[in-house]
């Protein structure tokens, strides 16, 4: 794999450019050990049961969503039936796949259940999203983050907020790659017309949108009230699909203290198809902006 480097200046520059390298690698990787775990004809609960885990622990690790650790990856291995000098060249890719992701620095306010989000937000080649009430995290101003970080945060220290706020313009390095990940946000009209931090950070977001549509890796549509009914009435979810042949598609669904993951070909066609509509019935991406414009007019 190549290593990703900014390509100079963009409007989305974000204040560090992450190194999915070890996030895509932990991902493939824990794709290999599922296949040579299904080939050696061994069960979930029995690969659990030899590194003293549970069936959801040799989930997330053949998912990516944790780091792998050289002694549990020996004895699957072992257990697979994988020979001593290949055990030692997927050994040495682990120790490559553990060096610390860009988000390491923010583990005291993390919770446990976002940092996977983040190492496939990072990996992704395509991210679609549907928003039902705030602007996509990736299209976020400065003022707009924190108005949307305080009311979750009550009681925190203004140094917690201004933590998170970072956190969230950070994951905005991803525009400014040499090859950006495809990202396709429909938005209800609802993220538009609800006056998050006042009219005027409204404004500057509304106009952060419009600079953000004119991207070319960025296409932005809104579905307006006048739709009525749309297939996404449940709520806000993020599709993440990936380049790379061994990481399966994830749906991911954010909730007020967890968050679901998705990976079933069956849930995530679903979704898709959710995804698809929507776009169908949002207006088109030069009809969005106009729109988005009038809306900036009238905030």
């Amino acid at each position: 794999m190549n290593t990703v480097v900014p390509d100079g200046e963009q409007p989305f520059s974000g204040l560090d450019d992450p190194p999915v390298e070890a996030t895509v690698l932990r991902m493939m990787l824990g794709g290999q050990l599922r296949r040579l775990r299904e080939a050696a004809g061994i069960t979930p609960e029995q690969a659990g049961f030899e590194i003293r885990a549970s069936r959801s622990k040799i989930s997330r690790l053949e998912t990516g969503r944790v780091g792998l650790k050289g002694r549990d990856v020996r004895d699957l291995l072992t257990l697979y039936g994988v020979t001593d000098e290949a055990v030692e060249n997927f050994l040495a890719l682990v120790r490559q796949s553990n060096t610390p992701d860009w988000w390491a620095k923010y583990n005291d306010i993390l919770p446990g259940w976002f940092e996977p989000y983040l190492g496939l937000e990072s990996a992704a080649s395509t991210i679609r999203s549907f928003e039902i009430q705030f602007v996509h995290g990736l299209f976020q101003t400065e003022d707009y983050a924190r108005a949307v970080t305080r009311p979750g945060r009550k009681g925190a220290p203004a140094g917690e907020i201004e933590d998170w706020v970072r956190l969230r313009l950070s994951r905005q390095a991803l525009h400014a790659r040499q090859k950006p990940p495809r990202i396709w946000s429909v938005m209800d009209e609802a993220v538009l017309r609800r006056p998050v931090g006042g009219a005027a950070v409204m404004r500057a977001q509304l106009r952060h949108l419009i600079k953000a549509a004119a991207m070319p890796h960025v296409t932005l549509q809104v579905v307006p009230f006048s739709r009525g009914r749309h297939a996404a009435e449940s709520g806000s979810f993020t599709v993440l699909r990936f380049a790379e042949r061994d990481l399966p598609d994830v749906v991911y669904l954010e909730q007020l203290t967890g968050a679901i993951y998705l990976d079933q070909r069956s849930d995530v066609e679903q979704y898709l198809e959710v995804v698809d509509e929507l776009s169908g019935e949002a207006l088109t991406p030069d009809a969005s902006t106009r729109f988005i414009e009038q809306v900036a007019r009238e905030t």
